[in-house]
């Protein structure tokens, strides 16, 4: 008799064997995440290794040149100058140098101090310079008569007023061009003195507010040199013959204001005469340019020159008629 054995599934085998496949799937799934993350990471890492770099922004090559050699000894700057008058010089040198002149001063003012500058405080007119007295002009030849020769002429005449050197149309249209000083024609026609002691310019006493506490007449600290000296000379030379020129053609010029610069080189000759600035008219700018150019200057001392530039002394003026 022949035996068949059968046998039965249980119930739980299959479950069992559902729940381990679904554990490998998931295991698998878990790992192929993992492997993608270490590649991608991989890359990533490495692709920055192999990868060119960016270009870096060049910034512009900086040259100094340090140069170490010894400089040239530099002009000193002098200070501004102010004349001062005879009346107000000072045998004692100021404790400050504040100004450049012809002769010492201390400085002074009428009033207390009501601003910060130099100067000291005073009333008067509203004008761009700075006038601390107020009085006319005089020239150095006024009064100044011929002395009569030892055998005595019939019926003299009195003598003629000198008159200004005619300047001709093409000096003239050359000079408001601001070219190079033209070479002054002479002539026989006498011109102004050359200033003595006697002149003086006309001031008209400006309204400052300035600094100086000291009581007294109106002055500044200033000290006297020789280069102050000199310029003296040049100013008083210029304006004794411009109030002249003015003088005789006062029907002529108008207001106004006329600027110029020049040079005066170690012989005393004016070079570099230009114009720059005038609101006047022609003929203000012809009195002003004759009267730069007629000036006779001695030679500059060489204790004056040692302290300027090889060209000589540099120089700005200006020049105002004004209503009253």
């Amino acid at each position: 008799m022949t035996t068949a054995e059968i046998m039965f599934a249980q119930p739980g085998d299959g479950m069992m064997d559902r729940k381990q496949e679904a554990r490998k799937v998931l295991w698998a799934l878990l790992a192929a995440l993992f492997i993608h993350l270490v590649v991608a990471y991989s890359l990533a890492s490495w692709g920055g290794i192999f990868s060119p770099p960016l270009p870096v922004e060049e910034k512009p090559v900086e040259l100094t040149i340090v140069d170490l050699a010894t400089p040239p000894p530099t002009v000193p700057k002098n200070s501004a100058f102010i004349e001062t008058d005879e009346s107000k010089q000072s045998a004692e040198q100021p404790k400050e140098k504040t100004f450049e002149s012809n002769a010492n001063s201390i400085a002074a003012s009428q009033l207390p101090a009501t601003g910060g500058i130099p100067l000291p405080s005073q009333q008067g007119k509203e004008r761009p310079s700075v006038d601390l007295e107020t009085h006319q002009y005089s020239l150095a030849n006024e009064g100044a008569q011929p002395r009569p020769s030892a055998a005595p002429q019939e019926s003299p005449k009195p003598s003629e007023a000198p008159q200004p050197t005619p300047i001709s149309k093409a000096e003239q249209f050359a000079m408001l061009r601001s070219t190079p000083t033209p070479a002054v024609r002479p002539s026989a026609v006498p011109t102004p003195e050359q200033p003595r002691s006697s002149y003086r310019a006309q001031k008209q006493q400006t309204r400052l507010s300035g600094s100086i506490t000291n009581r007294g007449a109106s002055s500044v600290n200033a000290l006297g040199t020789p280069l102050g000296r000199y310029q003296k000379i040049l100013y008083d030379s210029v304006g004794s013959r411009w109030y002249y020129y003015v003088a005789k053609q006062g029907d002529l010029v108008s207001i106004g204001t006329l600027r110029l610069v020049f040079s005066v080189d170690r012989s005393g000759r004016v070079t570099n005469l230009k114009i720059v600035e005038n609101t006047s008219n022609e003929s203000f700018a012809n009195v002003c340019l004759q009267s730069v150019l007629e000036m006779q200057l001695p030679p500059i001392p060489e204790d004056v020159a040692s302290s300027l530039p090889p060209e000589g002394l540099d120089e700005e003026m200006s020049f105002t008629m004004y209503a009253n």
